[in-house]
């Protein structure tokens, strides 16, 4: 199985056009999960699960707020 290119936090966030506070706030909070945390703590992002997940926010919210 090939290894999946993870993103930084920054390298995510400009993906995105985002900034990268916006996405550490995500995180953060709980509503995304990075792919990885490095024994650093740097945080990875599969681009396309990065994605899913803030469709998945966006339409959860949605549903709790239909004025959204």
């Amino acid at each position: 199985m090939p290894k999946r290119h993870l993103l930084s936090s920054g390298q995510a966030a400009d993906e995105l056009g985002i900034a990268r506070s916006t996405l550490w706030r995500a995180v953060k909070s709980g509503d995304i999960t990075p792919t990885e945390v490095t024994p650093g703590g740097h945080l990875r992002f599969d681009l396309d699960d990065l994605r899913r997940q803030i469709r998945e926010l966006t339409a959860r919210r949605r549903s709790e707020d239909p004025q959204l």
